[in-house]
């Protein structure tokens, strides 16, 4: 039996230059894997390099290749944000034309009150801040109170830390879904983010048991997927940024090495729908803290293991490897994500190397393009399909 499956990789936030309206998201001059590469004086990454990477965009060290294995181009975000969900949501179909609500100012006091009485504790922060930061200033004064740390970013997230002997992660979590149903409305931020940490004053350290605690998306692709009788196998955070919707399986992880892991037992197996994997350490590791050495040898860590995915497709796979937005490391005026254009490269049996896609004018072209390899109806949601382009 010929079974179809698209696989989706996404390199979260590798951003391949400033989008032409970065400057209404409060960005300018970025360019994450860009600048990332003269940043370490050039990147090495061969296997991406072989695929077209390099002729997307200038990146030192990354040369345009003569006969790239795969089609290759750039994508615009036509959505009115610059986060992971939005960002993964457009790529299923949902354009959003009003972004969700952020608090520059820290949330209103109303708000947080609420928040209190219903957790049955008081909290500490309520401020803009990164999230290692904010647990070295009040990691101490937490461990002594017992109150979470809340805290915001650029983006739409209500962010809850504790330190794991002092709010165990289950009553974590369950504080972050009274947040969650808190949080509808005007304030129906993104995500409620749990974010636990270890260790001693000084010597803080956040753990990998993070979880995300998304607003469920309207109907999109995913949905249909499964409507067809296919299979959705998330991988990373997939899961928690669609709230579970539309996910037949999932496979949480703790770090890039372990998403690619997964991606390959999936290979492995043999089934119609969608492998849709997120890997995590870009952002959260690198993007947000400014290292663009550490971002360096996670994509060639990526790079090297390219090989054992390209090898694991069958004959009717289809690959689409891709990022959710911008986190350049390299900028000095913020620590949150970019506005940027990200690459878009696509590879398989049936499909033809080489092909220019150009600029898509929004992330939902990979979602009509699966939906037609995949023979699912998605003429409801937005994006237009480039397999005409690509397919032999």
């Amino acid at each position: 039996m010929v079974y179809k499956r698209a696989v989706l990789i996404i390199l979260d936030s590798l951003g391949i230059g400033a989008a032409p309206d970065c400057q209404l998201f409060g960005d300018h001059d970025c360019n994450t894997l860009g600048h990332t590469a003269e940043a370490v004086g050039g990147l090495n990454l061969p296997r991406l390099q072989a695929l077209g990477m390099g002729n997307i965009a200038y990146i030192q060290g990354v040369e345009p290749d003569p006969a790239p294995q795969a089609s290759f181009g750039k994508m615009q975000e036509r959505s009115a944000g610059k986060d992971t969900t939005t960002g993964h949501w457009e790529m299923m179909g949902i354009v959003l034309t009003s972004p969700f609500p952020t608090y520059p100012q820290g949330f209103p006091v109303e708000l947080i009150a609420e928040f209190e009485r219903r957790i049955g504790r008081k909290t500490l922060g309520n401020v803009v801040a990164s999230g290692t930061e904010i647990i070295a200033r009040l990691g101490e004064e937490h461990i002594n109170t017992g109150f979470p740390i809340v805290y915001t970013s650029a983006d739409s997230v209500f962010q809850i830390a504790a330190h794991e002997e002092i709010i165990p992660l289950a009553e974590l979590y369950q504080i972050c879904k009274i947040a969650r149903e808190m949080l509808t409305g005007e304030h129906a931020v993104g995500r409620v983010i749990a974010r636990p940490f270890i260790g001693s004053p000084g010597q803080f350290t956040r753990t990998a048991h993070r979880h995300d605690f998304s607003l469920l998306p309207p109907p999109n692709l995913l949905n249909r997927i499964q409507e067809a009788g296919q299979r959705v196998v998330g991988v990373g955070k997939i899961y928690d940024v669609f709230a579970g919707s539309g996910i037949s399986e999932t496979h949480p992880v703790e770090n890039n090495r372990e998403a690619v892991e997964r991606v390959l037992d999936e290979l492995a197996k043999s089934y119609d729908g969608l492998i849709f994997a997120n890997l995590v350490d870009f952002d959260q590791s690198f993007g947000h803290r400014r290292d663009p050495q550490g971002y360096a040898s996670a994509l060639a860590e990526f790079d090297r293991s390219l090989p054992d995915i390209l090898r694991g497709l069958k004959e009717d796979d289809l690959l689409i490897i891709s990022a959710d937005h911008g986190c350049d490391p390299t900028v000095s005026y913020s620590t949150d994500h970019t506005r940027e254009f990200v690459p878009l490269l696509v590879y398989g049996s049936h499909v033809k190397p080489g092909v220019d896609l150009g600029t898509r004018s929004s992330f939902a072209d990979i979602g009509q393009t699966i939906a037609e390899y995949l023979g699912v109806s998605a003429q409801d949601l937005a994006g237009s399909s480039f397999l005409p382009e690509v397919v032999k």
